[in-house]
């Protein structure tokens, strides 16, 4: 088993706990946690594995804040689950087989074009927190956003709320909340497809990952109330500066610095 400095370890949960929250607000969380584990010298496979554990337990937590908040119906979206249960899953396979190396080169990469997507989206506004119907108006969508995202989601993963809060506003006009109830559900739905299938190829650090889900699940608990209340937009300046850095630094030694 491989020891930590307890100094690292309690940077590690207070990022777990920072990126549970932005990832319960706006999405995005693990282009925080996915950085900090890396920068721990975790293998690429195992970074992601471990990522996948910890975000299980903050999805499933804002998931649920959300559905009790009725701001998320579950029976209007279930294709997007089916779809994103197999992307996700395709994903992680397709993880398998890429060569650590390269993995390490093209994670900063993803990182850094999710934190500029982040900062050139512009957001939908409306006051209504209703679902439109019917609903199965969505369904044609529901097939193609829910294997893509679900896919990227297995495949590396940071970034992938905020693609689902972003696109479920441009598909359906969904306002943010309603966006985010949504992000949550899919979140979880392919984290925890791909944490099994990640289980199955022995690609997790547990006694990382158990930890940092549970400081993931506080800062999710926070995070979505305070969704809920006030709306998404103060986090977003903190959010971008940190994933910005990280991803630069990650970038920097994966393609400058020399072996």
């Amino acid at each position: 088993m491989e020891f930590f400095e307890p100094t690292l370890l309690l940077v590690l949960a207070l990022i777990a706990f920072l990126a549970g929250f932005i990832d319960a607000v706006a999405g995005g969380g693990g282009m925080l946690t996915v950085p900090a584990l890396l920068s721990l010298g975790l293998p690429p496979h195992i970074a992601l594995g471990t990522n996948k554990l910890a975000a299980s337990f903050a999805s499933s937590t804002a998931a649920f804040t959300y559905y009790k908040k009725r701001l998320f119906k579950p029976k209007c979206w279930k294709r997007a689950f089916v779809s994103t249960l197999i992307g996700a899953t395709v994903g992680t396979l397709v993880v398998d087989l890429i060569s650590t190396e390269w993995l390490e080169k093209i994670l900063p990469l993803i990182i850094l074009l999710a934190a500029l997507y982040t900062i050139w989206h512009k957001t939908p506004f409306s006051i209504s927190n209703d679902i439109p119907e019917p609903c199965p108006k969505f369904n044609k969508k529901q097939y193609l956003q829910g294997f893509s995202i679900g896919f990227y989601d297995g495949l590396a993963g940071p970034g992938t709320g905020a693609f689902w809060t972003v696109s479920s506003m441009a598909l359906y006009r969904l306002n943010i909340l309603l966006a985010s109830g949504l992000s949550k559900a899919m979140n979880f739905t392919s984290n925890f497809t791909s944490l099994v299938t990640f289980a199955i190829l022995g690609h997790i650090d547990w006694v990382l990952g158990l930890p940092m889900g549970i400081c993931l699940m506080a800062g999710a608990f926070v995070g979505a109330h305070s969704a809920i209340r006030f709306g998404a937009k103060f986090i977003r300046p903190v959010f971008i500066a940190v994933v910005s850095v990280l991803a630069v630094k990650l970038a920097y030694e994966a393609w400058f610095m020399p072996v």
